[in-house]
């Protein structure tokens, strides 16, 4: 594992990189706003991604580095985002596919920046659809705005949602809620194998 500081426009920001022993892909995975990149659902996932061959980055967005609790503008969160993703795609990552994901508030992200960011395909864990108790606060227009193959792993009580299954978008429901605490190794199981799955047509 190491660590790499990257500059954004909005102040460093953190990326924990996980090498595997092949080069298939590499997986950056942001968390979520409240929390950092030592949830259990994010640290299951990559280690999973590393079992089948997809190097990893932990990113920690810049608010979270400089010690703020309370998350940044979407805007911001975006920006930050493609920055570290340039960064290690043209550096650590270079010329390897690059998948986005993250858990809530970093699967949103990953959703909104896919296109710009050239991700070959997205993953989200416990995406939330809307604020809890508040449906017609919908953000589904963000992940039905993605348009390459993407995972959804939520829990089956989340208050936040749940979203459904569409056109290139596989969801997995597991017991839990919004944490997906309830089984961690399922989370794995669920991303190592679509990963597996969808990465295999990309390999020539």
């Amino acid at each position: 594992m190491t660590s790499r500081v990257v500059d954004t426009p909005y102040g460093p920001a953190r990326a924990e990189l996980h090498c595997a022993s092949e080069s298939r892909a590499a997986l950056l995975l942001g968390h979520g706003a409240g929390g950092g990149i030592a949830a259990p659902d994010l640290v299951a996932a990559a280690r999973a991604a590393v079992d089948v061959g997809v190097h990893v980055a932990l990113v920690e967005q810049p608010y979270r580095v400089a010690g703020r609790r309370a998350p940044a503008p979407a805007k911001q969160l975006d920006a930050a985002w493609l920055a570290v993703a340039d960064a290690l795609g043209t550096t650590w990552f270079d010329d390897l596919p690059l998948v986005f994901g993250g858990r809530s508030s970093g699967a949103r992200v990953a959703c909104r920046t896919s296109s710009e960011g050239q991700a070959v395909a997205v993953l989200c864990l416990a995406f939330p659809v809307h604020p809890p108790g508040k449906p017609e606060k919908t953000r589904m227009p963000e992940l039905d705005g993605v348009e390459v193959a993407t995972l959804v792993v939520q829990g089956e009580n989340d208050p936040f949602g749940r979203p459904g299954a569409a056109h290139h978008r596989d969801v997995v429901l597991l017991p839990g809620d919004h944490n997906l605490k309830a089984d961690v190794a399922a989370v794995g199981r669920a991303v190592g194998e679509w990963l597996d799955r969808v990465l295999r047509p990309l390999e020539v």
